[in-house]
């Protein structure tokens, strides 16, 4: 009985962490997450499983979720964000690095009031899977 037990506990832990785990296998994918915990979540935390593992250029990402808090201070609501990815680009397995363009979109609750569509642009390195390293935007 006891052996029945643990052989249970096993198989719950093996799919649990296939569940959770972190995917990491392709670029857009680890922006879109990226961007999930960084601008709509807002879990440092969890950004950082998403992000290269030192350095970095997301000051300009920076400044756009300063902007949506302030914003947010000042109107009393939430500022959403969403985004769609531009054409892909087929990865290419010998490079270590790619960018990964995007539409991102801003507004504020009913679409009472909608920010201009921006464009940007984000630098993602192969560490062990696909990291976000840079942020840039480009329009």
């Amino acid at each position: 009985m006891a052996l029945l037990c643990l052989g249970g506990a096993g198989v719950f832990i093996s799919v649990y962490d296939k569940a959770t785990e972190i995917k990491r296998s392709a670029p857009d994918a680890v922006v879109d997450s990226y961007l999930r915990a960084y601008l709509t979540d807002r879990d440092d935390q969890e950004v950082s499983l998403f992000a290269c593992k030192s350095g970095g250029d997301f000051d300009a990402l920076a400044n756009l979720r300063n902007q949506m808090v302030t914003e947010e201070k000042t109107t009393g609501q939430s500022v959403s964000a969403s985004w769609i990815f531009l054409p892909e680009i087929p990865v290419d397995k010998t490079h270590k690095s790619m960018p990964v363009t995007l539409t991102l979109a801003r507004q504020l609750p009913a679409g009472s009031f909608r920010h201009p569509d921006q464009e940007w642009t984000f630098g993602v390195v192969d560490q062990d899977g696909w990291r976000v390293c840079s942020a840039t935007r480009t329009s």
